[in-house]
């Protein structure tokens, strides 16, 4: 990438408009808000509809009003259009009133914020675990302070990265990640309290067109030996392996992987 092109890939958008300074400093600390993060290709977006959806309605379980559809997809389109064709998007809604006030807080607004694509790590990875629970947890919510410091406590003892485990013992999602597993016959996704991410939705759909069986169950470390294969996935990946999880080892499984990638790429993208 050329430093022109480098430079044009870092762009902030507030409503719209290219943002200043001025709009951006009330929201350096800012921590009541929500987001969703997005790689694009070729200015197209793989489920832009559960992105929209992800906005609307954490807009209105945090401020119980949500922009429109359309208005989030012009101010995407804005952004895209002062953009390289390949990047990485992310959206965040906040309110204008700030945190810290019970105050009406009028219409929400929307930055958006680019950068340079990114494809994620190759793996494998050894994930550490935490007993962990998040605020909210089907909620991309910003200000999260406990990922970034469990992920670089893991690092610390010798791991890539951090699963969290809840108050019952049953593994739920990654510091950024969210969690799949293979049986030998079906992905399964864990049960528990967890964001569900964009691209865990858009496998869903795309493996029941391939007629991939898929179940949703508790997962716990105890079980771990009894299953085929683990990956990670968020917005950068549709899957990186694990290896393993605590002092678990996990089967390597690149079947399972490229499956997650065949059924990823299926997903039509589109513009905005």
């Amino acid at each position: 990438m050329s430093a022109e092109s480098k430079s044009k890939s870092h762009i902030a958008h507030l409503d719209g408009r290219p943002a200043s300074a001025a709009d951006l400093a009330p929201l350096a600390f800012a921590g009541y808000a929500h987001f969703t993060a997005m790689q694009v290709r070729s200015g197209r977006i793989r489920g832009l509809d559960l992105h929209l959806s992800r906005l609307r309605a954490a807009s209105m379980a945090l401020f119980g009003t949500a922009l429109s559809d359309e208005a989030v997809r012009d101010r995407l389109r804005a952004a895209l259009q002062a953009s390289p064709a390949d990047l990485s998007l992310t959206a965040t809604v906040y309110s204008p009133e700030g945190e810290f006030t019970a105050r009406g807080i009028g219409a929400p607004r929307l930055l958006i914020r680019t950068g340079p694509p990114s494809s994620g790590p190759t793996g494998p990875l050894a994930l550490d675990t935490v007993e962990h629970e998040r605020v909210l947890p089907g909620i991309k919510h910003v200000g999260e302070i406990a990922k970034t410091y469990y992920m670089r406590q893991a690092v610390e003892q010798g791991f890539d990265d951090a699963a969290f485990v809840d108050r019952q013992g049953r593994l739920s999602e990654g510091t950024i990640w969210n969690l799949a597993f293979w049986d030998g016959e079906a992905v399964v996704w864990p049960e528990a309290q967890m964001l569900t991410g964009t691209t865990m939705g858009i496998l869903r759909r795309q493996l029941d067109r391939l007629g991939i069986a898929q179940r949703t169950r508790e997962v716990r470390l105890a079980d771990l030996p009894s299953l085929g294969g683990a990956v990670v996935m968020n917005s950068w990946t549709p899957g990186v392996p694990v290896r393993r999880i605590g002092e678990v080892p996990i089967a390597a499984a690149p079947d399972f992987v490229a499956l997650l990638h065949r059924a990823y790429e299926m997903e039509h993208a589109v513009a905005p």
